[in-house]
């Protein structure tokens, strides 16, 4: 069990200790939690649960829009908290293997935790925002992912119509990443809309992202 007081310390923490799951209150002393929240997602699929005294309806959404699993309001029993906890840790041990962040397709090995990348076990150079953006895609593995989202999560809210950004940084992840960049097969193009990121055989291979999207779909109510 690790505890941090902020979310600089929490991001870091988060990043280099292996975790079952994540508990967060958003109220940080340097920032919202929902950044920790979004931080996380980039490389983990760990249960993410919000202990909250926001009450608001569009609270509990934006905490899990960013990634949250479940949603807890203060004041709460101890036993609730302990029962969503070993909810959230039964439907994560389904979903496959918990705390996996390594990814592969083809002759790419995405590791997210140790922030490495090769193909055919050769290292890839990735810029600082050519990861990122890799992250945001693997992780969201078949989601077909708007312009404004990734330009928002990738780069930020300021950021939202550079859509040339994106073309850009996709072409130099094809040209380092595909077999055939004039012909992608993995960062796919939806005209007008954004990307989608497709596996080997339409799957991550350790398809951890599908179990974090039944997993959240379980929790929201969601049926697709």
């Amino acid at each position: 069990m690790w505890e941090a007081a902020t979310l600089q310390r929490g991001i870091v923490d988060a990043g280099t200790r292996r975790s079952d799951i994540v508990i967060v209150d958003p109220a940080l002393p340097d920032g919202d939690g929902h950044a920790l929240i979004r931080e996380v997602r980039s490389f983990s699929c760990v249960p993410i649960l919000i202990l909250s005294a926001r009450v608001d309806e569009m609270d509990k959404i934006a905490a899990l829009d960013a990634g949250a699993d479940d949603y807890l309001t203060k004041p709460f029993g101890v036993g609730e908290l302990l029962a969503r906890t070993r909810a959230l840790l039964r439907r994560s041990a389904r979903g496959g293997e918990r705390g996996s962040t390594v990814y592969e397709f083809d002759a790419v090995r995405v590791d997210l935790a140790d922030r490495r990348v090769t193909r055919a076990a050769a290292p890839v150079h990735l810029t600082s925002i050519e990861f990122r953006l890799l992250a945001y895609l693997v992780t969201r593995e078949g989601r077909l992912l708007t312009h404004r989202e990734l330009l928002r999560e990738v780069w930020g809210a300021a950021h939202v119509d550079d859509s040339h950004y994106l073309r850009v940084y996709i072409a130099q992840l094809r040209q380092k990443l595909e077999d055939e960049p004039a012909h992608p097969r993995h960062f796919v193009t939806a005209n007008g809309v954004g990307y989608r990121f497709v596996g080997s055989n339409g799957r991550t291979s350790r398809d951890v992202t599908p179990a974090c999207r039944r997993l959240r779909m379980e929790l929201t109510g969601c049926s697709g």
